[in-house]
């Protein structure tokens, strides 16, 4: 390992990439002259890198595997660390033990090698837990070296693009990915203990609904019909509650044509769970109880600290509960002055003006308000809030509120400067529901599932459905900037263009 171990030292002449690719082709040319399949086969190990660091005991008799992340060569012994995506173990090698043959083979090794080790646990004298190699097997050799500890990985763009160099390198990047696979889990657990059963509804539909957005589109050759991937899967889901399914969820993939940010990406992971003869407020209260148990889980606690690059805390979310809950035209007034609904919608255009709003001529009066809840409330709340009774404009999958006809029973969860989570108090009254798909369409009557309008004709049940995107929550309870930051493989221009 002595070409990636110079280059690894800060003060070396560093060779260049194709300089080590070629030492490493040669080393691979090495390791078939003495019999050895560089790219191995099944190995059976009898536990996991980190269960066997986290219950260490000296004296067992294990066999582990991982990549070679770190080497120190001392003549006839080797200290090196194996690693895989939860944790790492120092091993110990000397040549004595395993034999010239062996040992003639491990020094055609190199860092980022993957291995496997059979030996005993021993505790170094300064106390670092490590494996006594009795017995190795190449498991894979690397041709490219890893990106070296002292220079890292630091261009984000190569980070997204070739996310495997980011876990390879990044700490950070392991623990936020391993945060988000066992919150998922931990969510589809906090809904099967409380009676929802997970289901599975079409990703490609004939009509895309359950949200405004616009949708990709594709064509299905066999059947000769234009398809779309779907961007919610709220009107299946509504189909299995007229079915007779009283609590269903599903941990979906939703696509969306629309625009790339820090906020948005056009795949996104979302969790949508629908609950008969409950209402709105009673999936506020579900979301919240589920969200506090994820942080107390897996961040210490409600305090959730967003930091820095250079580690220095910008802000900290306070998710203590319980959560306030204020109604949108409340909020409104707030920022935007008390008379704001009394004003024309000429005078609100003129106020958003004052208030440094940027409006379109093609805005209609609803909107002007909701980009001012945007751009004043929302963009400005860190803290969670319930912003509840939206006009109904804005959600025509909701019921109507009973005191007030121009909003609607939802709630939309603001945290960390962007919604988390909409609910409502969903709507089954199939001839309301006609009516507001219709007026959203225009004269587009051909985006209305008229399918859907049909099921609801059979009698869904009151209930309350919640949308939380998975992908703003991780990002919230990790305190990472960017959807980027949390998405495994983001959707980036081709490279080059």
């Amino acid at each position: 390992m002595s070409d990636d171990a110079a280059a690894a030292q800060p003060d070396a002449p560093r060779s260049t990439e194709a300089e080590l690719i070629a030492v490493r082709e040669e080393k691979l040319a090495k390791l078939r002259e003495l019999g050895v399949d560089p790219f191995g086969g099944r190995f059976e190990i009898d536990r996991e890198i980190h269960a066997l660091r986290e219950g260490f005991e000296e004296g067992l008799k294990v066999k582990v595997a991982g990549r070679i992340t770190a080497h120190r060569d001392m003549g006839k012994s080797h200290f090196f660390d194996i690693s895989d995506f939860r944790g790492r173990i120092q091993c110990y090698l000397n040549a004595k033990a395993v034999g010239e043959e062996q040992f003639e083979i491990f020094k055609q090794l190199d860092l980022g090698d993957w291995i496997g080790i059979e030996g005993e646990t021993f505790n170094t004298k300064v106390g670092e837990p490590t494996v006594k190699t009795e017995a190795f097997t190449v498991l894979s050799k690397s041709l490219r070296p890893m990106p070296d500890k002292f220079h890292g990985l630091s261009d984000k763009e190569t980070r997204y693009r070739q996310r495997y160099l980011d876990l390879m390198s990044n700490a950070r990047s392991r623990e936020v990915f391993l945060k988000r696979s066992l919150m998922i889990r931990e969510i589809r657990g906090f809904l099967q203990e409380r009676g929802f059963l997970e289901v599975e509804t079409p990703m490609l539909q004939d009509v895309p609904g359950g949200a405004a957005a616009r949708p990709f589109a594709t064509h299905h050759n066999a059947l000769d019909m234009p398809l779309y991937l779907r961007i919610a899967p709220e009107l299946f889901l509504k189909r299995l509650l007229v079915g007779g399914m009283t609590k269903v969820f599903e941990i979906n993939r939703s696509f969306r044509n629309e625009g790339i940010s820090r906020r948005h990406n056009p795949e996104f992971t979302m969790l949508e769970a629908y609950w008969a003869f409950a209402d709105f407020e009673a999936m506020a209260d579900l979301v919240e109880e589920m969200v506090c148990s994820l942080a107390e889980k897996f961040c210490g606690g409600l305090q959730i600290e967003h930091k820095d690059e250079d580690g220095e805390v910008v802000r900290t979310i306070d998710l203590s509960r319980p959560w306030r809950r204020e109604s949108f035209q409340n909020l409104i007034k707030g920022v935007a002055g008390a008379d704001w609904f009394d004003l024309t919608p000429a005078g609100r255009r003129e106020k958003c003006a004052e208030l440094g709003v940027e409006i379109s001529d093609q805005m209609e009066d609803y909107e002007v308000s909701q980009q001012v809840f945007e751009k004043l409330i929302e963009e400005k709340t860190f803290d969670p809030l319930y912003v509840t009774h939206v006009p109904k404009e804005l959600v025509p999958l909701a019921k109507q509120n009973t005191a007030d006809g121009s909003v609607v029973d939802v709630y939309e969860l603001v945290i960390n400067g962007q919604e988390i989570s909409p609910g409502y108090s969903e709507l089954n009254d199939p001839h309301v529901q006609r009516e507001r798909l219709e007026h959203q369409a225009g004269e587009e009557t051909q985006k209305v599932d008229y399918e859907f309008i049909h099921a609801l004709e059979h009698g869904m049940p009151p209930a309350g459905g919640i949308g939380v995107g998975i992908d703003r929550l991780v990002m919230m309870l990790t305190g990472a900037e960017s959807i980027r930051d949390v998405v495994l493989f983001p959707q980036l221009k081709r490279a080059g263009s």
